[in-house]
């Protein structure tokens, strides 16, 4: 996600981890995840009966279920970052048309790994949630003194992820509002955020709140390369990448 921050600054400290660290560390678990959500499950959903009882369909599936719970702690560190880059970034209209446009040049190769078709509008992909969220810290901007209307904002973007059926739909904005409410706090901030994480992945044992670990290591720097159009195009290159390993090897 977007950060324009110098080398060290108010808000920043030696040792520790650098954004872009961060980002490597989410892209990586991300695409362990995809690897069991959009290879191994549609293989072992297609050998299920062949392979109901057997000793390596197990291993796989096991395989499955660690790679999909290792995969939990990238969205917390992809929601961290978008904040971070709300607030230091020069132009957040730009920042938005970014995530705006690679949210669309995602949601091909999406749909195909996930749904096996070219275009599904029944679900949407990670960019549109962070888009929505990053359209709701902009509201939130606007009336920061006024709780009335910064609950109203953070309601329609819960309802917006909603209807539009995005990955993580409320629990990803109000992880976002979250972490962008206690961001001068960082005790409070890792404590809300990693509470919040652990309830939305109840069912992989809490597994997000590992990524509060790395970001609670987090020095405020960018990192020494300028690898922004990197992690953009990492989503929609690794889904289609794989896409075609699908085609390969399940079918």
């Amino acid at each position: 996600m977007e950060q324009t921050l110098p080398k060290y600054g108010a808000n920043q400290r030696s040792g520790g981890i650098s954004g872009n660290t961060l980002k490597m560390i989410a892209i990586i678990t991300m695409l362990i995840d995809h690897i069991g959500a959009g290879v191994m499950e549609p293989y072992l959903s297609m050998n299920m009966g062949a392979m109901d009882g057997n000793e390596m369909f197990n291993r796989l599936y096991y395989l499955d279920r660690s790679l999909r719970i290792i995969g939990r702690v990238a969205f917390p560190i992809f929601c961290f970052l978008l904040v971070e880059g709300f607030l230091h970034t020069r132009d957040v209209k730009k920042y938005g048309s970014r995530l705006l446009l690679f949210s669309l040049i995602s949601e091909v190769p999406f749909d195909l790994i996930f749904f096996n078709t070219w275009f599904y509008p029944g679900y949407q992909n990670v960019y549109i949630t962070l888009f929505i969220g990053l359209v709701v810290l902009a509201g939130y901007r606007r009336c920061e003194y006024d709780v009335v209307k910064k609950m109203l904002v953070a309601a329609a973007g819960c309802a917006a992820a909603y209807l539009l059926r995005c990955d993580y739909d409320i629990s990803g904005i109000v992880m976002i509002v979250i972490l962008y409410e206690f961001h001068n706090n960082k005790y409070y901030q890792m404590l809300a955020g990693g509470l919040m994480a652990a309830i939305e992945s109840i069912i992989a044992f809490g597994a997000a709140a590992l990524a509060f670990i790395p970001i609670s290591m987090y020095n405020g720097t960018r990192g020494r390369m300028n690898l922004k159009y990197f992690f953009y195009w990492f989503y929609p290159v690794h889904l289609m990448v794989l896409y075609l390993i699908q085609l390969l090897v399940v079918r």
